[in-house]
């Protein structure tokens, strides 16, 4: 067990504790990133199909009625199945449905349907029966679990204080197997603001949260390790572990990185050759920002998901195969994690051909350093059933940016 799980009780959940009310019988209307996402137009190139997300949480329910047959709680090794399909909280159940959930039975809709969901319970604030704790696994041993696993994609909406350096052995491991990890960043931007692990570890994509305007949102943990961000306001959650009912006005970076995982299971369904790298870097190259391509922001990182610019475009480009497009970061983090180890370049982890614009790892746009917002957004346009529509600026101003050190 990492010294992190052993001493905090390990990671929390990220969701940011805003009032929820109980939702109305229609659930799926108040999906608004659906719309705005054009989930129905990319449904019609992919759906996910083939494509397994690893989902590290508090378990997730396989007997809701739009998670149904979405979940293989049997691929899951004995060594570290301790109640994967029991969840004790409800918060991972909904962010498996937010990725692969059919919407059956009038349940969340995933935005990845056609997607399967492999459950791993970890050690997590709220275990608090001795007997469960002690059997649950810790976060890196679901980690090691998942790299050998069929799942191309890892996600993780948990997050905790605190380096250690198992889990970035794990998490290392994980990307030399191909896998694809993303997490949020946190939800404390109002008062710590310090970006959660395991967002801030090396191979893993922080995902920051974005309203219906396309704004970061007040609790969204901006900094040095944001590189996405998605949908993570007003969104429907299971009230509690009883699954009698749906709560309004959900919000979190777990929802944003449950929203990113399946945005990614889309692509890669439509490209099942690509790879993680490949996979990742079409994400960033067609994120929605109002900052010149290759630059970040503390606040939204390289822009806001927008799987459909990659879907619609059948000639797009995803660049090599072996090359990481956030090597620059991750190299900085591993020389940190292993000082006296520092890695040599890699075709996965390959040094870049020329220096960074900006020594300290990052750049900035014209947009306003004043707010956490911008009033120049760039819109996506959802071309749904009843046409053009605008919907979701790209707000939030670009700072420099570096990934942090442990």
């Amino acid at each position: 067990m990492s010294v992190v799980c052993a001493a905090l009780g390990a990671f929390a959940i990220a969701s940011s504790g805003l009032a929820p009310s109980v939702v109305a019988a229609d659930v799926q209307s108040r999906q608004w990133h659906l719309d705005a996402m054009d989930a129905e137009g990319m449904w019609k190139t992919s759906t996910g199909k083939g494509v397994k997300v690893a989902v590290l949480d508090t378990g997730v329910n396989p007997d809701t009625s739009s998670l149904k047959g979405q979940v293989l709680e049997g691929e899951v090794p004995r060594s570290v199945s301790h109640n994967a399909a029991k969840d004790y909280d409800g918060h991972g159940t909904t962010m498996a449905e937010l990725i692969a959930g059919t919407g059956a039975g009038g349940g969340l809709q995933g935005l990845a349907p056609g997607a399967k969901i492999v459950p791993y319970r970890v050690l997590i604030k709220g275990v608090k029966n001795p007997t469960d704790r002690k059997k649950t696994p810790s976060f890196e041993d679901a980690i090691l679990a998942a790299a050998d696993s069929d799942a191309q994609i890892i996600s993780m909406s948990i997050g905790g204080v605190g380096f250690d350096l198992d889990e970035v052995k794990a998490i290392k491991y994980a990307q030399s197997k191909g896998k694809l990890m993303f997490a949020s960043t946190g939800n404390d931007a109002e008062s710590k603001n310090l970006i959660d692990y395991p967002a801030a570890y090396p191979y893993v994509v922080g995902v920051a949260a974005a309203d219906e305007k396309g704004n970061v949102t007040k609790f969204s943990e901006h900094g040095h390790d944001v590189d996405l961000a998605a949908p993570g306001l007003n969104l429907p959650v299971w009230c509690d572990a009883t699954f009698r009912s749906y709560c309004d006005g959900g919000g979190g970076t777990s929802m944003s990185t449950a929203i990113a995982s399946a945005s990614a299971a889309l692509i890669w369904s439509a490209h099942p050759d690509w790879t993680a790298n490949q996979v990742l870097r079409s994400l960033i190259d067609t994120a929605g920002r109002t900052w010149p391509k290759g630059e970040r922001s503390n606040y939204l990182g390289y822009g806001l998901a927008r799987p459909r610019k990659v879907l619609e475009n059948s000639s797009i480009d995803p660049g090599p195969a072996n090359k990481d497009p956030l090597n620059f970061e991750n190299s900085i983090g591993l020389e940190v994690a292993f000082p006296s180890d520092s890695p040599s370049p890699t075709p996965s982890t390959s040094a870049p051909s020329k220096a960074p614009k900006n020594p300290s790892g990052g750049g900035t746009s014209d947009a306003s350093a004043s707010s956490e917002t911008s009033d120049n957004t760039v819109l996506w346009v959802a071309l749904g059933a009843a046409g053009a529509l605008a919907v979701i600026g790209g707000g939030a101003f670009a700072v420099v940016r570096s990934r942090r050190g442990a």
